[in-house]
């Protein structure tokens, strides 16, 4: 308070003196006391007269974005010689339900790595797309204290539950019991002292070298649910161990982080700096701070060649965008800059501002994959260095990574039991600015070709066979979704929807049935149907040429043919299903089937035999996924063979070369 009253004082002085001065100068103008009663001066900056027995106010601090349920101020030391973190936490949660809360769930993530017979260890086979667990390379984390302001010891309070699965050798979720219940819209103040070693990188943290990669590197409070969130009936946790295939769940809040690294160290994170990097006894301690934000994530290294541009755009006032490149990449600067900036802007412009200051962008080391292509709030990862000029594979990551900003950093999903909201949405934006910016169209009938293991959207990411499967689906399957929405209702409707999604759940958790109540929002009509069958069900679009049947005969003493041809419905119905009939003199003949019943006959009389037809040539079925049936070659005389034979390459070259069936 003393410091506060002299800065006060100071300011106050420099005002009066200010004011004389300008006075002499004839720039201001003293007023008389009766037109104000406190004797003021008038800030030539100002339209009012500023008092001088009271200070002018503070800027009003900007309006929060989210909730902020969680506030966490922690402090972390990085010891390279033995490959841990030291941490503290203090942790302030703020009760949004209507009952009284007796217990806090915490995410301790790094446990994943403890042994081969954690749940995530076990499920994934030691292996994450393509990168795998080193043989040596365990980790863990451990909680060494819990108190509350007041030194009462908690540690005797805290457990282990494993509520997916039971497997007693899981220590991913921890359960701290209070001493007394947490009341509705009250808050609970604890500090944690834990301790992490690093596995060596894989699955989104460890190390490298001297490269360290801190994701879901603090123990981080689980997701509070009120009635309402997502469709819950009964407030409570949202609770579930750390798996192979899932990601993350987590309020929105305030960080602010001190971090300590070896002096040669640089730092990128979360947030933005609040002062200068100070350095002491050979070491360097870095001060971050973002609210607004679900997680906090940093890298360090001494090898990062650092650079930085200012970005705006008409829904970005300004920005700072960070790259923190490997050196080996260090040549691509400009690539990484441009591929930030162009996804920033048809973000912004497609779906909203964004609200943060800073954007940073880490390349990993070559052999550092297993913290590649992961996104943090205003901190995303790009694929690990490597030799050789870059595929447009560099702009896609980091395109793909800034799209999770959006669906993920402030649509904030539930990753754990419907990750298709994310990762589906967000390699639907990718695709956008990839073929936008780039000219690069990704051949969705191929894609859709793969889709060999089709399931439901909304299942739980542990529920999937296979890590191929969840891929398959949340990433590829989901895309086809939104691309198939899409061309039903129009690309101007479709942005509409999107951008609605958005703006209505921003900085809050929505759900499948919310983005489903968003749609028939805007489009005016149910989409139950195409839900059941592809979002809440795992059906996929399959027609088939089941036969064709070529008659001659005779008409007005020409010689015409009657051509039989039987198509059916072998997956989920679409509305309008293109066929296309081929015939023996180079002509052909389109159709629009409106899929009433399972099956259709066509009969089709022309001058010649009809030796080719086609389901969807243009391929806008997109959730189409056994094209090998979509076509059928009729049996045809041989005088029309010769002059069919010569086109048939052609034509199959043209629809179908670049298709793998």
């Amino acid at each position: 308070m003393k410091s506060l009253l002299k800065s006060r004082a100071v300011r106050w002085g420099s005002a009066a003196l200010l004011c004389c001065v300008l006075s002499a100068a004839g720039l201001v103008k003293l007023v008389p006391e009766h037109h104000h009663p406190a004797a003021g001066f008038y800030d030539p900056l100002q339209k009012e007269p500023v008092s001088l027995d009271s200070p002018k106010p503070a800027p009003a601090a900007p309006p929060a974005l989210s909730n902020r349920l969680v506030e966490y101020h922690m402090s972390v030391a990085l010891q390279t010689e033995t490959r841990s973190l030291q941490g503290s936490e203090s942790v302030t949660w703020t009760n949004p339900g209507k009952q009284p809360v007796g217990e806090l769930y915490f995410h301790l993530y790094p446990n994943a790595f403890e042994s081969k017979k954690t749940t995530f260890l076990k499920e994934s086979g030691g292996k994450l797309r393509s990168d795998e667990q080193k043989a040596d390379g365990f980790g863990s984390m451990e909680v060494l204290a819990v108190k509350t302001p007041e030194g009462g010891d908690l540690l005797g309070r805290i457990s282990y539950v494993r509520p997916d699965d039971g497997n007693e050798n899981d220590r991913t979720l921890m359960k701290l019991t209070l001493p007394k219940p947490v009341m509705p819209g009250e808050k609970v103040t604890l500090s944690l002292d834990f301790a992490v070693r690093m596995p060596e990188v894989f699955a989104r943290m460890g190390y490298k070298g001297d490269f360290y990669m801190a994701g879901q590197w603090f123990p981080k409070l689980a997701v509070y649910e009120p009635a309402g969130t997502r469709g819950r009936t009964d407030e409570g946790w949202n609770l579930h161990q750390y798996h192979g295939n899932s990601e993350f769940y987590a309020d929105f809040g305030i960080f602010d982080v001190k971090i300590k690294v070896p002096s040669s160290y640089t730092v990128a994170a979360t947030g933005f700096p609040t002062k200068p990097a100070a350095e002491k006894d050979g070491a360097k301690t870095y001060r971050f701070y973002a609210d607004d934000v679900h997680d906090f994530a940093w890298a360090a290294s001494p090898n990062f060649q650092y650079a930085e541009e200012s970005f705006s755009a008409p829904n970005i006032p300004g920005l700072k965008i960070k790259l923190y490149l490997d050196p080996q990449h260090a040549p691509y600067k400009a690539r990484y800059m441009q591929a930030a900036k162009k996804a920033l802007a048809r973000f912004s412009e497609w779906y909203g501002p964004y609200p943060y200051s800073t954007l940073s962008i880490v390349v990993p080391p070559e052999g550092a994959g297993g913290a590649a292509g992961m996104e943090y709030p205003t901190l995303i990862t790009s694929w690990a260095a490597s030799p050789g000029t870059p595929t447009l594979d560099l702009e896609r990551v980091v395109v793909h990574e800034i799209g999770h900003q959006y669906w993920y950093g402030m649509v904030a999903s539930n990753e754990f039991e419907e990750a298709w909201l994310d990762e589906g949405f967000t390699s639907y934006a990718e695709d956008k600015v990839m073929e936008r910016e780039y000219g690069v169209k990704s051949d969705l009938a191929l894609e859709a070709g793969y889709m060999t293991s089709p399931a439901p959207l909304l299942r739980n990411s542990w529920d999937y066979g296979s890590h191929a499967e969840y891929a398959d689906n949340v990433y590829t399957r989901a895309k086809l979704v939104l691309r198939a929405i899409e061309a039903e209702i129009g690309s101007d409707q479709m942005a509409k929807v999107m951008r609605t999604y958005f703006d209505k759940w921003k900085f809050r958790h929505p759900s499948t049935r919310d983005f489903q109540t968003v749609l028939e929002s805007v489009t005016k009509k149910s989409w139950d149907p195409f839900f059941s069958q592809f979002v809440y069900g795992s059906q996929m679009v399959d027609y088939a040429v089941d036969s064709i049947r070529v008659r001659e005969t005779a008409k007005d003493g020409r010689t015409v043919y009657d051509n039989e041809v039987v198509i059916s419905q072998q997956g989920a119905p679409y509305p309008a299903v293109p066929v296309r009939f081929y015939f023996a003199d180079g002509s052909h003949l389109d159709k629009v089937w409106d899929s009433q019943g399972s099956r259709v006959v066509y009969t089709v009389t022309h001058p010649s035999p009809v030796v080719r037809v086609l389901i969807d040539p243009e391929r806008t079925l997109l959730l189409e996924n056994q094209h090998i049936n979509n076509y059928r070659n009729a049996s045809i005389d041989p005088r029309w063979s010769a002059r069919w034979n010569g086109g048939i390459v052609k034509l199959i070259e043209s629809l179908f070369g670049s298709v793998a069936w």
